[in-house]
């Protein structure tokens, strides 16, 4: 069974840091494009970050841009979203997906283009 996994999310106050991972079960993840999306209570969910395979692409949200880095590490098959100067509008559930698709500037966001979906972990900011 195709599955991702995050992990990594917690709570912490404005202007903290936090690292979520995003692994596989059932697949390679270095063969995918991954993407970072979040949901926070009462809005739909959002695309805030995306990598290629190949990590040579890398796209982001306004809102996230400039404090959070999205990466990848082939050796552990593992993505990562390192995000910094934490704002209580960054509370959200935050998901990473899969993709077969190269992700490109018309379409990094858009969850439709992606192919298999992990469960989310909680990232709460708060003083």
């Amino acid at each position: 069974q195709v599955q991702l996994v995050e992990s990594g999310g917690g709570s912490v106050q404005p202007g903290g840091s936090l690292r979520l991972s995003c692994t596989a079960a059932g697949f390679e993840l270095d063969a995918y494009g991954v993407g970072w999306f979040r949901q926070a209570p009462g809005k739909a969910r959002e695309g805030i970050a995306s990598i290629s395979k190949s990590a040579g692409r890398k796209y982001y949200a306004d809102s996230v841009r400039g404090r959070f880095t999205i990466s990848r590490d082939w050796p552990k098959s593992t993505v990562y979203l390192e995000m910094h100067g934490l704002k209580p509008e960054d509370t959200a559930i935050y998901y990473c997906a899969a993709r077969t698709s190269m992700p490109g500037q018309p379409d990094w966001w858009d969850e439709g283009k992606y192919d298999a979906w992990g469960q989310g972990t909680q990232v709460i900011v708060s003083s």
